[in-house]
């Protein structure tokens, strides 16, 4: 049942054929919003994310670290669904798809980005310098964003998810993975459902923007 107040609005969810990304649309599905499903590769996973919504969606694909193609995503996203509403970015893409959808939430003066960053761009990374680096700068595009962009009534928050049980981790070694669980407060990796339900917080929260919503189990304090 669509939630008060959504009026069938759009969403775009990037890297859908991702777990974390397949139970954020799950999310907006069951909040009624009509959804653009983006995947680059995976189509199989992103068609089958696709099938387990009950309403209106679409696929994408397209390479948004490529400025044309995010854009022209975007056009096929507003002609086949309507102007983008809220917009969840899946760790790549960020500035481009920003870039993007944003004048949609700026013309209805209404709109929620929620950009998917990585701890590591918080807390830092032995090891990944570069990487902590650009995830961090993520960070710093989400601030800025949300100073411009409050005035029209956009939030722009990110969400920071912690170690999630995927098909990915089962791939790591059993020290490494029994390491990373220890360091929770809950001895246990999180569910994919588990951090998408942080999306509801980031949707509904009116007076909340440039802000971190870390969902991680408790590891980014321990």
């Amino acid at each position: 049942m669509a939630t008060p107040g959504t009026d069938g609005r759009v969403a775009l969810v990037t890297g859908a054929s991702g777990a974390l990304g397949a139970a954020v649309a799950r999310v907006l599905d069951h909040r009624g919003y009509r959804l653009a499903l983006h995947y680059t590769s995976g189509e199989d996973r992103a068609r089958k994310a696709a099938a387990e919504l009950s309403g209106p969606s679409t696929l994408v694909r397209a390479d948004v670290a490529d400025w044309a193609a995010t854009r022209d995503m975007v056009d096929r996203v507003r002609a086949e669904l309507g102007g983008i509403s809220v917009l969840a970015v899946n760790l790549i893409g960020t500035f481009h798809t920003c870039r993007a959808a944003l004048p949609d939430m700026l013309r209805g003066r209404w709109g929620r980005i929620i950009n998917v960053v990585s701890p590591a761009g918080l807390l830092g990374s032995r090891g990944q310098t570069a990487y902590s680096a650009a995830k961090a700068g993520v960070l710093g595009m989400t601030r800025s964003l949300a100073l411009e962009c409050g005035r029209f009534n956009v939030t722009v928050n990110a969400l920071s998810p912690g170690l999630m049980a995927t098909a990915l981790t089962e791939e790591l070694p059993a020290e490494v993975s029994a390491t990373l669980v220890a360091r929770t407060a809950f001895g246990r990796m999180g569910t994919p459902d588990e951090v998408a339900r942080g999306i509801e917080l980031l949707l509904d929260a009116d007076y909340m923007t440039g802000q971190v919503l870390s969902i991680d189990g408790g590891m980014s304090i321990s």
